[in-house]
């Protein structure tokens, strides 16, 4: 992954309203949430909703989906590996240091 690519996702988890939403939709899995859902469960007046919503998805760390007239909306797992592979490429200097347990396989 490019550096560019890792730091524009890193910038846009940088607000707390945006690490929220992208945590509960990362719980969610693959079915996503409805932008009423998530307004609703994080507190959030639905037009600051979507300007966040448009933040993660110009990082490209969600995708949207129409289905019907919801618009439903996912976090991108590769994007989300992809950054954090970058951030622990060289880790412990190429010796293993984490145990199975503690690897994600999303």
């Amino acid at each position: 992954m490019e550096e560019k690519l890792v730091i524009k996702a890193l910038a846009a988890l940088a607000q707390p309203n945006r690490l929220q939403i992208f945590r509960a939709l990362v719980v969610k899995g693959s079915e996503g949430l409805t932008p009423a859902l998530l307004a609703e469960s994080l507190g959030l007046p639905a037009n600051t909703l979507s300007f966040h919503l448009k933040e993660l998805m110009h990082a490209d760390l969600i995708s949207q989906e129409r289905s019907g007239r919801n618009l439903i909306y996912r976090a991108q797992y590769d994007r989300m590996n992809g950054v954090l592979s970058f951030l622990t490429q060289n880790c412990c200097q190429g010796e293993a240091c984490l145990t199975e347990a503690a690897a994600c396989h999303c």
